[in-house]
C-alpha cells in the first residue's frame, strides 16, 4: 500500500504531530508499505540537515512564517496542485513506487487543503487525523479569535471549492473541522475524550466510503476512530534499558516476553535506585501561550519547592520565561535546556521524577504525559481530560480532580499546590505510579496495526 501523508509542517520540524508522522512512516515501512510525506519545505540551516536526500519527503515550495524560520507555509491553489502532481509523478517514476492507494491528512490548515484537493483530483480515499482543537488554539494565540475563525472558514471554503453548502455548517472552529470530516472516508482522533467531543459536534466522516467502524453492533452513523499517537518501540526499549532500575520497578516491572517472579514491586530497591537530590521536574513543549509555561514558572516560584526543573523546548516565549525566572527567583533551580533530539528528550523524561503538563483544553492527547507513563515517570496534570485518559500516575491540579474540562483550575495557586504535593511525595519515596498497561498500549507497532485496519476499510 502506498500512503501519501499531508502535513502543515515538515516532518523534521518541532511538534507532536511531526513526531507522530515520522513514527507512523517508519512503522508502516517496517510493515512493508510505502509512505510519501508532503509538506512545506524547510528553511535555514536545518533545511540542509534534515531529509535533503530522503525520497519519502516531497517538499512543497514554501515561505517561512516564524522569525526562527522553523515553520513555513505553502499556498494552496492550482499552481501548487500542478507542482505537486508533477513532482509525485517524477518521484514514482524515479523510485518505482506504486500508485497512491490512500491519502492521510494530518494537518489543520494549508496542508489539509492541499491534501483534500489532491485526493479529490485523483479520486482517492481520505483518512483525516484531527490532531488539534482549532478553536482553542486560535483563541489562545490570536487577537480577535472570532474574526480569525470567520476568515479561516472562508479560506477553507475557497480552497476546497465550497461555494454553496446544502445546509449551514457554521463559521466556528467545529464548523471548520466538520468540512474536513465531511470530505473524509475516515476520521481518527488521538484520544477518547477528543473523539467523543468531535462526534458531539458532528465532526464525523461523510465521504462515500465512510462506514461505522463498530461492525458488531447496529450502525448508528459514522464514528471517529480512536488511535493514540505512539512511541517508537525500539527507542522505548532502549531508553528503559538505560534507565535506573527504579523505572522498571514502577508499575509493570516485567520485560516484554518475560514472566514476573514475585508479582510485586520491590519498594526498597525502587527507592534505593533513585538518584539522590531534590525532586527533578521536566517541562517540555513549544513555548507559546496555550502551553502555559509562564504560569508554570509563576507557580513554581509560589510553591517554594526545592527542586531541579528542566525546561526543554523553544519558541516565542523563551525570553519572557528567562526574564520571569530572573524576576521571581524561585527556590528551585531552573535550567533552560533548549530543543533536543527526540531520543535525548525521552532519556530526560526517564531520568525525571515527574513531568509537568500545564496546557488546558488545548491538547487532544498530551503526548508528553503518555511518553512519561511509558517510561515509568508520573506527571503533574493540569487538564482533567488528559488525566482521565491517563488513568493513574499523576497529581491533578485543582480541586476538580478528574471529571471534565469544566473542572480545570487554571490558577497559579492550584498549580503551586500540585507541585508541592508532588515534591512532597517524591521526597518521601511515595510517588504516584503510572498505569502499567500504557507501556504496551502506547507502542507504535500497535498504533500502526490499528491505522492499517482503517486504511483497509476505506480502500476496500
Amino acid at each position: 500500500m502506498h500512503v501519501v501523508m499531508f502535513g502543515d509542517q515538515h516532518a523534521e520540524t518541532l511538534g507532536g504531530a511531526q513526531v507522530s508522522m515520522r513514527l507512523q512512516r517508519r512503522f508502516l515501512e517496517k510493515a512493508g508499505h510505502t509512505v510519501t510525506i508532503v509538506a512545506p519545505a524547510m528553511h535555514g540551516a536545518r533545511a540542509r540537515e534534515a531529509g535533503a536526500a530522503d525520497p519519502s519527503y516531497l517538499d512543497l515550495p514554501s515561505i517561512p512564517i516564524t522569525l526562527d524560520r522553523e515553520y513555513a507555509m505553502t499556498w494552496p491553489g492550482r499552481r501548487t496542485d500542478r507542482w505537486l502532481d508533477a513532482a509525485l509523478r517524477r518521484l514514482i517514476a524515479d523510485t518505482g513506487r506504486t500508485r497512491v492507494d490512500v491519502v492521510h491528512v494530518q494537518a489543520d490548515f494549508w496542508g489539509a487543503y492541499i491534501g483534500h484537493r489532491f485526493a479529490r483530483r485523483h479520486g482517492l480515499p481520505v483518512v483525516h487525523t484531527m490532531h488539534n482543537r482549532v478553536d482553542v488554539g486560535i483563541e489562545a494565540t490570536a487577537p480577535f479569535p472570532g474574526l480569525v475563525l470567520r476568515v479561516l472558514n472562508a479560506w477553507q471554503r475557497r480552497a476546497l471549492g465550497v461555494f454553496v453548502e446544502g445546509k449551514p455548517v457554521g463559521r466556528d472552529g467545529w464548523a471548520y473541522l466538520r468540512r474536513f470530516a465531511g470530505r473524509s472516508d475516515a476520521v481518527t482522533a488521538p484520544s477518547s475524550h477528543f473523539a467523543r467531543r468531535l462526534e458531539g459536534h458532528g465532526v464525523v466522516p461523510g465521504g462515500r466510503r465512510a462506514v461505522a467502524p463498530h461492525l458488531d453492533a447496529p450502525p448508528t452513523g459514522p464514528a471517529v476512530d480512536v488511535i493514540w499517537n505512539g512511541i517508537d518501540d525500539d527507542l522505548l526499549d532502549e531508553v528503559l534499558a538505560a534507565a535506573p532500575d527504579a523505572k522498571a520497578l514502577r508499575g509493570d516491572a516485567t520485560p516484554r516476553g518475560a514472566a514476573s517472579v514475585t508479582g510485586v514491586s520491590d519498594e526498597s530497591a525502587r527507592l534505593s535506585a533513585r538518584a539522590p537530590g531534590p525532586p527533578r521536574f521536566v517541562w517540555l513543549g513549544r513555548m507559546s501561550p496555550e502551553k502555559r509555561l509562564l504560569p508554570f514558572l509563576e507557580a513554581l516560584a509560589a510553591s517554594g519547592v526545592d527542586a531541579d526543573v528542566e525546561i526543554i523546548g523553544g519558541g516565542g516565549q523563551l525570553r519572557a520565561a528567562r526574564r520571569l525566572v530572573e524576576k521571581l527567583r524561585p527556590r528551585a533551580t531552573v535550567t533552560f535546556a533548549g530543543r533536543m533530539p527526540y531520543a535525548r528528550t525521552l532519556r530526560r523524561i526517564a531520568a525525571a521524577d515527574a513531568v509537568v503538563q500545564t496546557s488546558i483544553g488545548f491538547e487532544t492527547q498530551g503526548m508528553t504525559i503518555f511518553e512519561a507513563a511509558s517510561l515509568g515517570t508520573p506527571a503533574v496534570v493540569s487538564d482533567p481530560d488528559l488525566a482521565a485518559e491517563l488513568g493513574a500516575g499523576f497529581w491533578a491540579v485543582g480541586e476538580g480532580g478528574v471529571t471534565t474540562g469544566h473542572d480545570a483550575d487554571p490558577s497559579v495557586d492550584a498549580l503551586a499546590d500540585a507541585l508541592r504535593a508532588a515534591a512532597s511525595d517524591i521526597t518521601a519515596g511515595t510517588p504516584r505510579v503510572p498505569d502499567p498497561t500504557i507501556r504496551e498500549r502506547f507502542r507504535q507497532s500497535s498504533r500502526t496495526a490499528a491505522m492499517l485496519a482503517v486504511y483497509a476499510r476505506v480502500t476496500a
